[in-house]
């Protein structure tokens, strides 16, 4: 018998809040996290705004008597068998800051500068690893890179680990922090972001008709998975069930997504057949919607295919109108989203929607949050290289 797999916990930090429910209320309220840039000078970069953090203390949340903040889930390590409790964080790129600045100090002042926590701090999976070491889960421990669709395969991978019976309870999500000089300059120089400049927060406006390309972001989304039988045993309040996940590739560019969406509609249908649903049961879509050109288009026309006659019924929104676009951490913050939908019965609007775009006619939640009946939410995910994922969240009813 196939184990039933609950989530029980969301961590979120974004552009509009450190901490999940204060980031949700600003998702419901349509505000824009997305403003000039301050961590760097951008004197001579085509693009100069982001979807920064702001004010975020990192001891605030490590210092013990700030852990209830972290947890959610109330869970405790001595709540489990922590051989039965996994981690998997990815990230796209991965400790981008580190690399620029010991990279930086080795042309400044040679190889002997490099601080000797510079891989450990560089590479994808020790955020992975740091949970593992805090928590002492010694589950499973793993960590993707697969670039804007990572941590979605993170959740969806770890699904399956506890779907499968190889864990109990996984801490899952992703993180990424790429608004650095050289993140920013490379996305810029391929010609992806927003120039915007003068007008932040109406930069991110996907599937609008003036949309001139996406606003990168930064933060992390973080899901705490359970099997169905573990958090019943310890009391955890169940806030969604995760039913399906799909995985496609597209196999057609390094950058661009395929020809009509196929990437998209495949991996879509990949999850449904996963959750042994219909397109008739989702009621809501989290689009991966960048609020580029090309790829808005093309995830429109995904959607149309897998709908069919009733895709302009689906109310389908883009958050990253408003977060920005977390790249690796994107999937992460992205299903947290659709769990706190489906929790509360409210749709996250998709904002700066003011001009239609003919080849972009879905209903997207336009401008306002929208209460809702919903019992499935689908979250899309795709990165460069054609990697794509999908999860499906089920609303929990207590049975």
């Amino acid at each position: 018998m196939t184990r039933r797999v609950v989530v029980t916990g969301v961590g979120l930090v974004c552009a509009l809040g450190i901490g999940t429910e204060e980031s949700w209320k600003n998702l419901l309220a349509g505000v824009s996290g997305v403003a000039t840039i301050t961590s760097f000078d951008t004197t001579g970069f085509d693009c100069r705004i982001g979807g920064e953090i702001k004010g975020f203390d990192p001891f605030q949340w490590i210092e013990k008597k700030e852990l209830k903040k972290m947890r959610m889930s109330n869970w405790k390590p001595e709540d489990s068998d922590l051989d039965e409790v996994g981690v998997y964080v990815s990230s796209g790129i991965g400790g981008f800051d580190i690399i620029e600045r010991e990279h930086g100090k080795l042309l400044n002042g040679g190889p002997g500068r490099i601080s000797p926590f510079f891989i450990p701090s560089a590479i994808v999976n020790l955020a992975s690893g740091h949970i593992s070491i805090r928590y002492g889960a010694r589950g499973p421990n793993s960590a993707t890179a697969t670039a804007c669709s990572a941590s979605a395969h993170a959740i969806g991978d770890s699904f399956k680990i506890i779907e499968r019976g190889a864990a109990e309870m996984m801490i899952c999500g992703g993180t990424e922090a790429t608004i650095t000089p050289m993140g920013i300059g490379g996305f810029a120089s391929m010609k992806a972001l927003s120039t915007r400049n003068d007008d932040p927060s109406h930069a991110s406006r996907p599937f609008d008709a003036q949309r001139d390309g996406f606003v990168v972001g930064e933060g992390a989304g973080i899901l705490i998975l359970e099997s169905l039988e573990h958090a019943q045993k310890r009391g955890a309040q169940i806030l969604a069930e995760i039913v399906g996940y799909g995985m496609s590739g597209d196999a057609y560019h390094i950058t661009q997504p395929a020809e009509n969406g196929d990437g998209a509609f495949r991996v879509m249908r990949a999850a449904l057949k996963d959750a042994k649903l219909s397109p008739e049961d989702v009621g809501y879509v989290n689009a991966h919607g960048t609020s580029t050109p090309l790829g808005d288009c093309l995830e429109t026309i995904a959607l149309k295919r897998v709908f069919g006659e009733r895709a302009k019924q689906v109310p389908v929104s883009s958050t990253k109108s408003m977060t920005g676009h977390l790249l690796g951490g994107a999937g992460g913050l992205e299903a947290g989203i659709c769990v706190l939908a489906l929790r509360d019965q409210i749709l996250p609007p998709t904002i700066n929607q003011e001009t239609p775009d003919p080849a972009c006619d879905l209903d997207y939640v336009p401008n306002k949050a929208r209460k809702a009946s919903v019992e499935y939410a689908l979250s899309n995910s795709f990165g460069f290289g054609g990697t794509n994922a999908a999860l499906i969240f089920k609303r929990w009813s207590g049975k």
